[in-house]
């Protein structure tokens, strides 16, 4: 099982987490600690209601991954997740383009319908056009990303012949992995994408981010099973990635050994179940606390989590 490092860039919270230095810092120790990838989060105009219960900032999430990209060679760079949605997909796919091209080809696109209403109203977007959205910008950014003229027709949008070079560095663009528990989005993962991106969610936090519940470890192993079979249904030939986020697997502990053997313990029931990449973070409250969480993680368990 390989694993990705969560940059931490929705800590506002701590300044000294979210300067340049630090995306450096953090990508450079997670590259040398043998993670597969760094991935970080987007909310561009989050709801203050939402904040005050929980919720959180973030930097832009191409403009952070730059800096971890140029400060690195290996790392893959992972969006965890993007919301299509909020852009033109042509602007979306010029980003992700870039920074592939830039990179050398190592974007993973990890991408959502989004649940924050508010959010969507902040930027002029239809709440409820956001699953049309997504799969329309899917299938624009495959096109677009051909690097020839693209000749299509979106709900809001019309190209007549536009072309968007360069093109990335990934033949046909880099993998799409979807988030999301819904039956739409493993069907939208299996039928358009790469990968398939669930998270533990309980009946409230279900409610709270509109996506469906996963309580245990055998309801993720009933949703990947279902997966593998609506697959198998429409013929899809290559193996979908199943990435997933761990959430409470390594408690409240702020101690990285405890935490590291929480979540070994976790990867491997989740292995078992056919989870195949999981994204994780290491726990600290200042950049030297995280820095030092890498390093052990980089020492017992990212070597743990490779035998998976």
């Amino acid at each position: 099982m390989r694993a990705s490092f969560g940059l931490p860039t929705h800590r506002v919270d701590i300044p000294e987490l979210v300067t340049a230095g630090a995306i450096a810092r953090l990508s450079v120790a997670a590259e040398a600690a043998r993670f597969d990838a760094v991935f970080v989060t987007e909310h561009p105009a989050p709801a203050d209601a939402w904040l005050a219960t929980g919720g959180h900032q973030a930097l832009d999430p191409f403009v952070a991954l730059s800096f971890a990209a140029a400060a690195t060679t290996r790392l893959r760079l992972q969006t965890n997740l993007v919301i299509p949605a909020y852009r033109n997909p042509f602007l979306l796919a010029k980003s992700v383009a870039s920074l592939d091209h830039l990179s050398g080809g190592r974007v993973v696109l990890g991408i959502g319908a989004g649940y924050l209403q508010q959010e969507f109203e902040a930027l002029g977007v239809a709440f409820d056009e956001r699953n049309e959205l997504t799969d329309e910008a899917i299938q624009t950014m495959r096109e677009v990303w051909t690097g020839r003229s693209v000749t299509l027709s979106g709900r809001h949008w019309h190209a007549s012949g536009n072309t968007a070079l360069p093109a990335p560095a990934q033949a046909g663009g880099p993998p799409i992995w979807i988030g999301g528990n819904s039956r739409r989005a493993m069907r939208r993962a299996v039928e358009l994408a790469d990968g398939w991106t669930p998270m533990m969610a309980g009946p409230r936090f279900s409610e709270r981010v509109h996506t469906g519940t996963i309580e245990t470890v055998a309801d993720l192993g009933a949703r990947i099973r279902e997966a593998a079979e609506y697959a198998a249904s429409i013929g899809r030939v290559p193996p979908l990635e199943v990435a997933f986020n761990p959430t409470g697997a390594m408690g409240q502990s702020a101690n990285a050994a405890e935490a590291g053997a929480r979540l070994v313990e976790h990867a491997a029931e989740l292995a078992a179940v056919g989870v195949t990449y999981l994204n994780a973070g290491a726990p600290g409250a200042s950049l030297d606390e995280v820095l030092a969480a890498i390093e052990w993680f980089g020492e017992h368990v990212v070597p743990a989590l490779a035998t998976l």
